[in-house]
């Protein structure tokens, strides 16, 4: 079914508009295709010395183009590991290269969602896309890795944040890195498939492998991109591969939000009660979409909307419900 767009009404939240401001656009990444690993556009570098494989992912969709500029940022610059291996990678290039400025939006995939299928059921069952066939290449790149750091921006302007699996090791080097301040705590997964920061040991509660998505900012501002660059650079100084930089300030209280729900669009119907970019709280009981039939109400006291959808598609996600926890 097409994506209807939301038209402003009494039931629709704030719309994007039709031609965002497009700070940030794909630049050519052929000369990063050969890699050196034999999976293509991606990178590793060893140090020669003990330390985690540290994986920088960007472009796990097509037209989040931070982690784009993150990425070439370390390439560019010939950034090596003082300890451990750096690995680097562009996910989905092939959507990525699909852009097509007057739709930005629309190059997020081609046919799957490249971060909800990192399970078995997926990985190792019989649909095939491109989406499906770039996950199951970087399958031995992912699970290679000790520390993931997968870069991702959102359609709407909104404060940048963590979103990461309710394990101790990963809320310990989020708030460590310190930046993003904000943190989705994940405790019962995301509710809505599997995505690459809950594969393999990423995913399990007595697992090694931390993972964590950077959620930057919006999607084309150059702000998200300089963002982008920041949380990559504190990431990597954090775990040792890199050496801080002493004028960086030291980590803010976090401010932690716990998904309680991940709403899944069912109808064509579905509308928000009030505009929505994301972070609005609502009541416990308080009305925040209907869905035809269905109401979505808050489940809690200052119930806190995240993600909410930017046009409405019958089987992805209309919105993340959670709760404060600080």
């Amino acid at each position: 079914m097409a994506a209807r767009a939301y038209d402003g009404g009494m039931n629709a939240p704030t719309a994007i508009s039709a031609a965002p401001r497009l700070d940030v656009l794909p630049r050519d990444l052929s000369a990063y295709r050969a890699g050196n690993t034999g999976v293509p556009y991606v990178h590793r570098f060893e140090s020669g010395q003990p330390g985690p494989n540290v994986l920088v992912n960007a472009l796990t969709h097509g037209n989040e183009f931070c982690g784009m500029v993150a990425a070439c940022d370390l390439l560019d610059r010939g950034v090596r590991p003082r300890i451990g291996t750096l690995t680097v990678s562009f996910a989905n290039v092939a959507a990525y290269e699909s852009f097509d400025a007057a739709r930005p939006f629309d190059s997020r995939q081609l046919v799957h969602n490249l971060n909800r299928v990192w399970s078995p059921e997926w990985l190792d069952g019989p649909d095939d896309s491109p989406e499906l066939r770039r996950a199951r290449e970087l399958r031995p790149v992912v699970a290679a890795a000790d520390v993931l750091l997968d870069l991702h921006s959102t359609s709407q302007d909104v404060v940048p944040f963590w979103v990461y699996p309710g394990f101790a090791r990963n809320g310990a080097l989020a708030q460590a890195v310190g930046l993003p301040a904000v943190h989705l705590v994940m405790p019962g997964g995301l509710g809505s498939g599997t995505p690459v920061i809950q594969f393999g040991s990423f995913g399990e509660p007595d697992g090694t492998g931390i993972g964590l998505v950077a959620e930057c900012g919006q999607h084309f501002l150059q702000a998200t991109a300089d963002t982008a660059r920041a949380v990559t650079q504190r990431f990597l100084a954090q775990l040792g591969l890199i050496d801080a930089d002493p004028a960086w300030a030291a980590p803010a209280p976090p401010r932690r939000y716990e998904l309680l729900r991940t709403v899944v669009i069912r109808t064509p119907d579905f509308a928000f009660t009030r505009p929505c970019i994301g972070f609005e709280t609502f009541a416990e009981g308080e009305l925040i979409a209907t869905d035809g039939p269905d109401e979505i109400r808050a489940p809690c006291a200052n119930c806190t909307i995240l993600m909410p959808a930017r046009v409405v598609v019958p089987g992805r996600e209309g919105v993340y419900l959670a709760r404060p926890l600080d």
